[in-house]
């Protein structure tokens, strides 16, 4: 008889109020049922789940759960996993989602362990935590310029095994090298090629799924409306996808390069206001990014990075800066010319000339805790408006950033219900606000998040509006979360159409039809059409 996770998450409060060694036995109850349970599935195979399944009494407990735990934030978090499974085969995840089934555990999943609320690898119920780390092969096949990645390789390694296989061939992902690629592909996947090449997850032609029965379906078997909404509609709601498989593009054997730093006496804030109106309007071939943040000086000043790639040589560039955006200088002095993976460490902020090994680089250093917000800008904000932004990112005590990414070029062409990620035609670009700071007190914490809570308010009427968008990849619980268990459509929609706008209502119907149990739910996952809270 399979239990509830509620139950389970009840049986694993109650001692609270008695003992912690009562609740310390609790847990180990489930913990030993697990095991047995895998052991069962895996036709009695004890060492092989010996290697895979960490329980929080395992010495290497700690070390599996921090290998890729990205933000410091949630270190002194108590809401950990109960078990950790790191399969190395598809038959240890089927196995894995039956036993939680059967016992009444939450799961989630990790590919690259970015995910912004770190829902990846935190439940406030007793969940298993299935990380795909040893499940990260790349096939890549030229004569069909495609390739089969595995949802626990990292955006850097799927780059690396391109470069290693083609010198005109690329992907348009994340500037990230050590986001998981099964995460990213799963939220849309934006990147320095989305003007000409549109997201990552428009590139994705078949994929494999394990969903809540443990059975594997392919694009065929899984039916057209899953394989819609796995690409870009939280596909961690539908089932954990094993690999995807995705379309490479040409790139041209030389592309280039800028870095520009202007500073407020340079002329920071006016080339940023002048940017909003050219950037979405440039040739698909050319983005070029703003990246404006405080100086860390003291007194702290605004400091803008205009960072560019450009599909082509420093000849082509050059002349077409001059007639589309001459306000910023750009000379040939500026420009670095390389070849596409020299512009992927470029972008990451490598020297093109460091060794490609390290994009495979699973972890980002140094750390430091974090919180983003995002927006889709639709019309030019005035110079006022943005003045408001500036001063706020100054006077911060932490660092601060906001980073402008242009839309336009193909986004424009790719219609909103193409894919699950609505913001196409009509939005000039994203904001991410970031703020990063160090230590890891309660209240330092909380000081920061206020910062970012208060310059998205302000924000407000510059900003998308009916729905205020925003992007699921940086996914941010202040706009709304789902209950513990079930959660209405009505509720959902709170934070579910500001990322996915009129698709939200779609994915909800695929949901209800492929996993009608909500067996794979988190706090920001895509809810049933019929549910109903508290029941």
């Amino acid at each position: 008889m399979q239990m509830s996770y509620l139950a389970v998450f009840l049986i694993l409060l109650l001692p609270i109020s008695s003992s912690s060694s009562s609740s310390s036995s609790a847990s180990t109850l489930v913990e030993k049922k697990f095991k047995e349970c895998l052991i069962t599935q895996l036709d009695g195979n004890s060492e092989s789940v010996d290697k895979i399944l960490f329980t929080k009494s395992s010495s290497q407990y700690p070390q599996v759960l921090e290998a890729l735990e990205q933000n410091p934030r949630w270190v002194n978090s108590s809401n950990k996993p109960l078990l950790i499974l790191t399969p190395f085969h598809e038959s240890e995840i089927q196995a894995g989602i039956r036993c939680s089934r059967e016992l009444g555990l939450q799961l989630r999943v990790r590919s690259g362990g970015h995910d912004y609320e770190g829902l990846s690898y935190l439940s406030e119920v007793p969940f298993v935590m299935v990380d795909l780390i040893n499940m990260r092969s790349i096939q890549v096949n030229l004569s069909d310029e495609t390739a089969w990645v595995q949802a626990g390789a990292s955006v850097g390694e799927l780059y690396y095994q391109i470069s290693k296989a083609s010198k005109v061939h690329g992907f348009p992902a994340g500037t990230c090298p050590s986001v998981g690629i099964g995460g990213h592909i799963s939220g849309g996947g934006q990147g320095v090629m989305l003007r000409k090449h549109g997201l990552a997850a428009d590139h994705v032609v078949d994929a494999y799924i394990i969903e809540a029965n443990g059975e594997i379906h392919d694009r065929k078997s899984m039916g057209e409306d899953v394989f819609w909404a796995i690409r870009g509609g939280s596909a961690t709601s539908f089932g954990v996808i094993l690999a995807w498989k995705i379309r490479l593009v040409r790139v041209p054997p030389i592309v280039t390069g800028f870095n520009v730093f202007k500073t407020v006496e340079e002329g920071a804030k006016n080339l940023i206001h002048r940017w909003q109106y050219i950037a979405p309007e440039l040739p698909e071939d050319l983005v070029i990014r703003v990246i404006a943040q405080n100086s860390g000086d003291k007194p702290k000043k605004l400091r803008a990075l205009f960072n560019s790639l450009f599909l082509g040589g420093v000849d082509r560039l050059i002349p077409l800066m001059n007639q589309s955006f001459p306000e910023l200088g750009l000379q040939a002095k500026d420009c670095t010319e390389m070849n596409w993976i020299q512009s992927v460490m470029f972008i990451a902020g490598f020297d093109i000339h460091d060794p490609l090994e390290l994009l495979l680089n699973r972890t980002t250093s140094p750390k430091s805790s974090f919180k983003a917000k995002s927006d889709f800008v639709k019309e030019p904000i005035p110079e006022t408006g943005l003045e408001g932004a500036w001063k706020m990112l100054v006077e911060e005590e932490a660092s601060t950033v906001m980073i402008l990414e242009p839309y336009g070029g193909i986004m424009n062409e790719i219609s909103e219900s193409e894919t699950p990620f609505p913001h196409r035609k009509g939005n000039l670009y994203n904001i991410q606000y970031l703020v990063n700071w160090n230590g890891n007190s309660n209240e330092e914490s909380k000081r920061h998040l206020l910062w970012a809570k208060m310059i998205y308010r302000y924000m407000t009427p510059y900003v998308s509006k009916s729905p205020r968008a925003a992007y699921f990849n940086y996914k941010d619980l202040d706009l709304g979360q789902n209950l513990l268990d079930n959660t209405s459509y009505s509720m959902a929609s709170v934070w579910g159409e500001k990322y996915f706008k009129g698709n939200f209502r779609r994915l909800a119907q695929i949901k209800t039809k492929f996993d009608p149990q909500n067996f794979f739910r988190n706090e920001q996952s895509i809810p049933l059409l019929n549910a109903h809270p508290y029941k």
